[in-house]
């Protein structure tokens, strides 16, 4: 199906105005609506990047991870220097999935309150009463871009790094609950650290995603110059509504895994821990500390992720080492025996994906003890 014949999204899943699903809806009936929901993804999947590709030029590996990482209720890090059109990235995204978007330029003034929201006093000009009422911070919205969030204090990136967490912000002795669907980006750059707090290792690791924003082609850098330096803005049609996305970040979870799928992400999390028997020799030189058990989680459903995206309602192991790195790398501290001979984590991820056995499916129900 070319783009031009994509089906409206609003053909394919129900509105939020429909009849609810029956009780008594059949197994048949419940894998007919799943398949027309897949199939509808896969349109809208093809639309967005054709949409995209209307501003952004190249990325298309950054595009990917982000749509994966949406799809799979995740946040992402974007690390990378300035000038790659991370915030414009961002802002298109947010432009053809109809969601709210917001940016902060995070500072070192930059306090808590400043993205949640705070109580400010108001007078009630009918009763002359003062009361407080709860002002909505930037933290309120669909998608938000932190931008260079290693330069805020740890007590604004923790409100930040909660709020990503739970979903939700308390202020004094109210909860407020955030917009549906949430998406964090935050932004790193990598050359310029003077002045930066370092995000700590239990806040990298809520994030989903680590991915690395490179350089473009010489041929896309070509191709930005000339559209760029023109006249007139594209015009970009919308794929999906709010939701959509949430009934499709539903469907995801619901994507069977088989059991060899399953113990390969156990397998290659385990195998970057060195003080595991099953840890290879290299993790041990180059590793102090390896992945905990939510990398294993990501993995999985990033692989899920990945499978609906190219119509597959079934992962494979293949599915799992395309994520492997963005979900890893963050995760993975090398210490100054890798650092003294240039071995990156994203080298040591490389050097699992090939040493990592993967088992058959009998064999792994067997190792699982089923």
């Amino acid at each position: 199906m070319s783009i031009d014949e994509a089906v409206p999204p609003e053909d394919i899943f129900p509105d939020e105005d429909d009849d609810e699903i029956s009780a008594s809806e059949s197994e048949a009936d419940i894998r007919e609506r799943e398949a027309q929901a897949i199939k509808g993804l896969q349109t809208a999947y093809k639309r967005m990047r054709f949409e995209i590709g209307k501003v952004i030029i190249g990325q298309q590996d950054i595009v990917d991870q982000l749509l994966v990482s949406l799809f799979s209720r995740g946040h992402c890090l974007l690390v990378g220097v300035p000038g790659l059109a991370k915030t414009l990235l961002v802002s298109t995204i947010s432009r053809i999935l109809q969601l709210s978007f917001r940016r902060i330029q995070f500072t070192p003034d930059l306090m808590p309150s400043d993205i949640t929201g705070t109580d400010v006093l108001q007078d009630d000009p009918e009763t002359g009463r003062r009361t407080f009422q709860f002002m909505q911070g930037p933290l309120f919205t669909n998608i938000l871009l932190a931008d260079e969030i290693n330069r805020t204090p740890p007590k604004t990136q923790a409100a930040l790094l909660e709020a990503m967490q739970e979903r939700h912000v308390t202020v004094g002795s109210s909860t407020y609950r955030l917009p549906q669907p949430f998406f964090v980006l935050a932004t790193q750059n990598p050359i310029e650290q003077e002045g930066t707090y370092a995000l700590p290792e239990a806040q990298l690791d809520r994030f989903m995603f680590n991915i690395i924003v490179k350089y473009p082609s010489a041929a896309e850098e070509l191709r930005i110059l000339k559209q760029t330096t023109g006249s007139g803005e594209p015009n970009l049609e919308p794929a999906l509504t709010a939701n959509q996305i949430l009934a499709l970040q539903e469907v995801v979870r619901r994507v069977p895994v088989a059991e060899h799928v399953f113990v390969y992400a156990r397998d290659l999390v385990r195998a970057t821990r060195p003080d595991e028997e099953e840890a290879p020799k290299f993790v041990r030189e180059y590793i102090s500390w390896g992945a905990g058990p939510r990398a294993g989680q990501y993995l999985i459903i990033g692989a899920k992720a990945r499978a609906i995206l190219e119509g597959r309602f079934h992962v494979s192991t293949d599915d799992v080492k395309a994520v492997a790195h963005a979900v890893l790398r963050h995760r993975i501290v090398t210490n100054f025996h890798a650092d003294s001979e240039n071995v990156t984590p994203d080298n040591v991820i490389d050097m699992l994906l090939r040493k990592i056995p993967i088992a058959s499916n009998e064999r792994a129900k067997k190792m699982l003890g089923r």
